[in-house]
Order: C-alpha cells, then sequence, then structure tokens
C-alpha cells in the first residue's frame, strides 16, 4: 500500500491531475490486477448477503417506492429488480436505486467502520446493475465489486465526514464510480472525471440519521449509486468535471470537512498489488446497527442472570465515543427512548436494543421492532434505566488501525435494587472475523434462507444460491440470473401515483 498526503491547495498552485486524490483512486482503478481467490469467494458472500435483506425487505413501503420509480423507466435488455423476475427489464441507474433500497431498507448488510463508516455492501447493487446493461461476464464483476470495496474502505481509513455531520454515502459516490469504471475497463482518464463528478453531487448532511430518523436513511446509498452510474455515463460521453474536487480550496476539504489546513493520509494499493479490503469488512449476525452487534451477544449472556426485570435498578454501557454519541445517550435524542419512534430511530437507540436482547435473549429484524414490543410496560421500564458513557480505552479500540486489537463492543454493567452487580464486556461480534463464530459460506446461506423462508419458493432460492456460487463462470446472460422472483401475486405495489407513474 501506498500513502498519500492530501490537503487542500490554492488555485495559484495549479495542483497537477497526477497529484490529486481522485487520479490516484482512478489509477487503481484502472489497475487490471487480477483478485485473488479468497476475495472472490467474499464477494460472493456478499451478494448472498444483499440478497437476503433485500428479499426480506422486498415488500416494506419504503422498497416499494423505489421499485415503482424504477418500474416507470423501462429498458429492453436492462437490468432486473429483486423480486420481479428476469422479464422486467429497467434502466441501469434506476435498478441501482430500487435494489440499493432493498439493500439498505433493514440495515442489515456489511459494515466497516474506522475514521468514518460505512456498508460497503451498497456498491453491489449500482455496479451489477451496470454489469446487466452493459452485458459483462461474471469474471468482470467481481473485478468491479472488489475496487467498490477497496476505495470506499480506504477513503473510510483515512477520511473522517461524521465529525463534519457530512453523510457517509460522500465515501459511496467514488467508490461506486471506481468500481463501474473497472467494470468497463474505461481509462483512468474517464474514471477520474467519474469519481469527481460522482463526490460533487453525493455530499450531504447527516440530519437523515439524526433525531427522527425517515425512510430517507435506506434511500441515501441508493441515491449515490445512482449518481455515480450517471456521473461515469457523463464522463464516457466526453464530459468533465470540477477538479480538483477534494483538494481545490472552494473544495470538500476545504469547506466540508477540515478546512485549509488539513492533512489527510489515505492509503491505496500499489500499481499490481491486489484488492484485498473486503476480507477486513463484516457482515451482521443482527438486524442493528453494528456497534450494537457484539452488544447484542453480550446482552443475551447477561439476560439470562436476572429473574425479574424491576429488580434492576440501572444498565450502564460504558462504550465508544461514536457509540455513545451516535446511538447512545451521548446523542441528546429523546426518539432514542421513545416507544412510537419510527423503526430506523429504534435500530439507531442501544437503549432500546439492549433492553430487548437482555429481556428476550434473541433478535429479530421484524418482531424485534414491532410497536407492541416498543411499548410493553417492563421493557420500557428497563429502556429508561439504561444510559450510556465513552470509556477511551473502547474509543481508542475502535479507531485502532491493527485487526487484532479494533473493536466495536463494549462493557454493561447491570446494578441490582439489593446492589448486586451483573457485569461482562465484549470486544467483537461472534459473526465478526475474530469472533466467537466467525462467519463462513454456511452462515451466508443460513441466513439467506431464514430471511427469504415464506417469501419466495425454495426451488427459486436455490436457483439463486446455485448460480451465485459460480459466479466466476457466469456468462453475460446469465449475469441477469441475479435476481430473484417472487411467486405470482406476492409483489406488493405502492398504491400511490407520482409523477414517474402518471399516465401509465
Amino acid at each position: 500500500m501506498q500513502t498519500y498526503e492530501i490537503r487542500v491547495h490554492p488555485e495559484k498552485d495549479r495542483l497537477p491531475r497526477e497529484k490529486q486524490l481522485a487520479w490516484y483512486i482512478a489509477e487503481v482503478a484502472a489497475d487490471p490486477v487480477a483478485v485473488e481467490p479468497a476475495v472472490t469467494e467474499m464477494i460472493i458472500n456478499r451478494i448472498i448477503d444483499n440478497a437476503s435483506v433485500a428479499i426480506a425487505s422486498v415488500n416494506r413501503h419504503t422498497v416499494t417506492t423505489a421499485r415503482a420509480e424504477a418500474i416507470a423507466h423501462a429498458r429492453p435488455g436492462g437490468a432486473t429488480l429483486f423480486g420481479c423476475g428476469p422479464d422486467i427489464r429497467v434502466h441501469a441507474e434506476w435498478a441501482a436505486w430500487a435494489n440499493g433500497t432493498a439493500v439498505r431498507e433493514l440495515d442489515f448488510h456489511d459494515t466497516f467502520l474506522a475514521a468514518e463508516y460505512s456498508h460497503p455492501g451498497d456498491n453491489i447493487p449500482a455496479i451489477l446493475a451496470v454489469a446487466q446493461q452493459c452485458r459483462r461476464s461474471g469474471k468482470d464483476l467481481i473485478r468491479g465489486i472488489a475496487t467498490g470495496y477497496e476505495i470506499q474502505i480506504d477513503l473510510v481509513r483515512g477520511i473522517c465526514l461524521h465529525a463534519h455531520k457530512i453523510d457517509h454515502v460522500a465515501h459511496l459516490g467514488p467508490s461506486v464510480a471506481a468500481g463501474i469504471g473497472t467494470l468497463l475497463d474505461l481509462p483512468a482518464e474517464t474514471i477520474l472525471q467519474s469519481i469527481q463528478h460522482a463526490l460533487h453531487v453525493t455530499t450531504a448532511t447527516r440530519q437523515s440519521r439524526k433525531g427522527e430518523i425517515s425512510s430517507w436513511k435506506a434511500y441515501a446509498p441508493a441515491h449515490a449509486g445512482k449518481l455515480a452510474v450517471e456521473a461515469v455515463d457523463r464522463a464516457m460521453l466526453g464530459e468533465t468535471s470540477p477538479a480538483p474536487i477534494y483538494e481545490g480550496e472552494d473544495g470538500v476539504i476545504a469547506w466540508m470537512l477540515d478546512g485549509k489546513d488539513a492533512r489527510y493520509f489515505v492509503r491505496l494499493p500499489e500499481a499490481g498489488e491486489p484488492k484485498r479490503a473486503i476480507l477486513d469488512s463484516y457482515t451482521k449476525e443482527h438486524s442493528a446497527e453494528y456497534q450494537s452487534q457484539a452488544l447484542i451477544d453480550l446482552a443475551f449472556r447477561l439476560g439470562k442472570q436476572v429473574k425479574n426485570w424491576d429488580d434492576v435498578k440501572d444498565v450502564l454501557i460504558e462504550t465508544s465515543h461514536h457509540t455513545h454519541y451516535v446511538i447512545g445517550t451521548g446523542s441528546n435524542d429523546p426518539q432514542k427512548f421513545d416507544p412510537d419512534a419510527s423503526r430506523e430511530t429504534l435500530d439507531h437507540s442501544i437503549m432500546y436494543i439492549v433492553a430487548v436482547a437482555l429481556q428476550d435473549g434473541s433478535w429479530h429484524h421484524v418482531k424485534s421492532y414491532a410497536p407492541e414490543r416498543a411499548h410493553r410496560a417492563d421493557t420500557v421500564r428497563l429502556w429508561k434505566k439504561i444510559h450510556t458513557i465513552e470509556d477511551p480505552a473502547w474509543t481508542e479500540r475502535y479507531h485502532a488501525t491493527d485487526p487484532a486489537v479494533k473493536a466495536f463492543g463494549g462493557r454493561i454493567t447491570i446494578t441490582m435494587n439489593d446492589g448486586s452487580v451483573i457485569a461482562d464486556e465484549l470486544a467483537v461480534a461472534n459473526a465478526h472475523p475474530l469472533g466467537a463464530t466467525s462467519w463462513t459460506r454456511p452462515d451466508y446461506i443460513r441466513k439467506f434462507r431464514t430471511l427469504t423462508e415464506g417469501i419466495i419458493d425454495p426451488k427459486e432460492a436455490d436457483r439463486f444460491l446455485a448460480l451465485v456460487q459460480r459466479l466466476p463462470e457466469l456468462t453475460a446472460e446469465e449475469l441477469c440470473g441475479l435476481e430473484i422472483a417472487l411467486p405470482a401475486g406476492e409483489l406488493k405495489k405502492n398504491s400511490n401515483t407520482g409523477i414517474f407513474g402518471y399516465g401509465q
């Protein structure tokens, strides 16, 4: 890996293109280096993972809206949509929109956390959609996804966005553009223009993840993917984009991040170095914010030791800065204690999550968020006794660069009314690569079958799983089989009519 120092340059410096971060990224994307077998296998796992959560959410209102908009943009020979089968084809950018929303709706796919946080699986819907429309092979798709993961994770390691309340999808636009560039074997110059354009149009504030969290949380990464597809298209047609997008005196770093005196250090693969970043990412066993994964596993264990929940006086969670301030009491969001809050808000309340995990000893992507579950009286009482604090030691581990040290867990201390204490800690979730039961292919397949059970025909599940596990050898025609059809009449439609559907 090579480390690049990134800083703001005034216009009078005329920073050469070859010294700009977007160009460094474009060179990585244009590098024809082969994909290692372990990376290919993990890409297959993540496509299975995405399909699991997409089908589980396929009939949720947010997803039906995105799908309705996509279907209004039909294109023969275009890309496929989750739930619709192989005969429904739409323009690639709209497939990226609809499928990206389905993947993100439940917040239940993979994650990578460092200076910034991310769900790198968000790269897959847009890159796959372009692969289908442009008739690329499974091998091409693998190369594109490997680049998408590499660039997003490398940016997440080097550049913090949330400190300035910029949403993390600002790293997703460039990574999707880079991944599509690799997929289509585009020259570095074209990829450069698409990366700059994609970043320029995908920066937004983090209000989408604050307070009363709306359905836009699911749409935000899909929107970034859609805009990245359009950015690549314009670049391929010969259009240019704002430059230098990162380092310019009116660029992203100068006005949205650390300012004109900022210094960032971004590490990227050298020429000929394989793209391995996907191997450092991790998926979710439980449908909740990633920082809650280890705490859910820990709560399962501790909850068994409590006989009567009304005997609990206090529950303290000692954890990292991020967990405390984003999903803990440090956020100062009263909605995080509201039984009437949206599912998206409850998903970002570690107090609610730990209360339910302690009591139930299990977690379900639907039942654990059901209104009747959130309103259960003894849960509400326990919920209000839970609070978080930042422990510098957990913050240090959160930001550690050594995978053996890096951790996203914490310590839970339950104090009873009689003064007795139940306490323990857990650094990483059980499913984490370094966890007690780290996940392999059978775990991803089990997740797929669990989440799709009762939604799709078992034969359709078998077909998809058999096909995706042959990914390196798939032809362009076979690649369009990476969709999943629901039985006739089971796919819900949005009952409203918007602009795109008007007159149809």
